[in-house]
């Protein structure tokens, strides 16, 4: 049976929140408080009863700035993109060198303490102004979260689930999104990081999360289908393409049918907006630089894993123009493959990539160096044996997060 459990959300009003049962329906005291406090949420896909109170429901949503949209369970998470399975005692002392690496590096860590920031920005800046150098060690921490989460998951091992619990009820308790996309991408991991460990979290840290979640990825879909169409400007080129993993990979998390339709609609435009039918995509064409085609597709291709974990093939999805994903990791392969070469930002229109290039910082001059692929490829591997071989060319081993994440079958 469902438990409740009195607690207060961090700048909302207090409500008592509530456990799971198995079957997912809600602890009739726990809910009937926090309804009367929040209004009622949707149902992820899987539910078919709706709450009643659809008034005070509307009136949160308003609120919260994303009516209309919907709001999934507040104790749910269903994406589980790594497969990432416990492993057996007796596989623990000889397990995959991925998982001893990641392992160790959660080691390390696993009595520190949170330090979120209420804003991340490093978009347009160089190393030294602003925020840029907090930043990016408070994204560190999201990375954490993520590869804490494989931990436990790799060892059954509590103390990575309380670092995880630790870090991420800090983390949705402070934060505040801006909704830019380049800022926030490494929230990937922090998705990731409650993908993988919902069901074991305290309640206080799951219902914190969803609601956090829930304002993220709305206040995202809001954000572009305000915009006109064409969509032009950051709602084409690799900015569109950090929203669109943000979206998938929260609104798969969230299990939620109308935040899926909206991931996958938007996918499919921004394929179209960026992705030429010949596989060559909008920011080279901007940059003149390879270092943007990754910057492009590394993160589509991680919103197809997503969705590929709900039986959805985005690889292949073709766009009005006829272009597809797969057609632009087709055009960068003889690149990654070392068949042709590039010299990068030569002719980039934007004037931050000559910054970059004058403040030395590596990559914005020169050939590009295939090996700066690995990733991406590592990642497509997982969508399409195809690229296995490519990915095993650039790099024989992925980074250890996706070893463990989602190891591919032994050869």
């Amino acid at each position: 049976m469902a438990r409740k459990v009195g607690t207060a959300f961090v700048g909302h009003a207090p409500a008592a929140t509530w456990a799971m049962s198995a079957s997912g329906q809600h602890a009739r005291g726990g809910a009937r408080t926090f309804e009367a406090a929040f209004g009622p949420v949707s149902r992820p896909t899987s539910a078919r009863r709706r709450s009643p109170g659809r008034t005070l429901a509307t009136a949160w949503l308003v609120g919260m700035g994303i009516a209309g949209l919907g709001v999934t369970n507040l104790a749910h998470a269903a994406m589980n993109f790594c497969a990432a399975p416990a492993l057996q005692t007796s596989e623990r002392t000889n397990s995959d060198p991925g998982v001893k690496v990641l392992v160790a590096e959660v080691q390390s860590h696993v009595n520190d303490a949170p330090h979120p920031l209420a804003k991340l920005h490093t978009e347009g800046t160089l190393p030294h102004e602003g925020i840029y150098d907090q930043s990016v060690e408070a994204e560190k921490e999201l990375d954490l979260m993520r590869n804490a989460a494989l931990a436990w998951r790799a060892t059954s091992d509590d103390r990575y689930l309380k670092l995880v619990d630790r870090f991420l009820l800090a983390w949705v308790t402070t934060y505040q999104p801006s909704f830019n996309p380049i800022d926030e991408t490494h929230f990937d991991g922090l998705i990731l990081a409650y993908d993988m460990t919902a069901s074991a979290l305290p309640v206080k840290t799951r219902n914190a999360t969803m609601l956090f979640l829930n304002r993220f990825v709305n206040g995202y879909i809001k954000q572009v289908d305000a915009q006109s169409r064409p969509l032009t400007g950051t709602f084409a080129n690799n900015w569109q393409s950090h929203r669109v993993k943000l979206i998938a990979m929260t609104a798969f998390t969230l299990d939620n049918r109308k935040l899926i339709a909206a991931a996958q609609r938007l996918f499919i435009e921004h394929i179209g907006d960026n992705i030429a039918p010949d596989g060559s995509t909008l920011d080279f064409t901007e940059r003149d630089a390879l270092h943007y085609v990754i910057y492009d597709l590394q993160p589509l291709v991680t919103a197809a894993l997503a969705a590929r974990r709900h039986n959805r093939n985005w690889l292949p999805e073709r766009a009005a123009s006829s272009a597809t994903l797969a057609s632009a990791l087709n055009w960068l392969t003889p690149y990654a493959m070392g068949e042709k070469t590039h010299e990068e930002f030569v002719h980039s229109s934007v004037p931050f990539d000559a910054r970059r290039r004058e403040a030395g910082l590596p990559g914005y001059t020169g050939a590009w160096d295939p090996k700066n692929a690995a990733e991406l490829y590592h990642l497509a591997a997982r969508l399409d044996g195809r690229y296995t071989p490519i990915a095993l060319r650039l790099a024989p081993t992925p980074p250890a997060w996706l070893a463990v994440c989602l190891p591919l079958p032994a050869r």
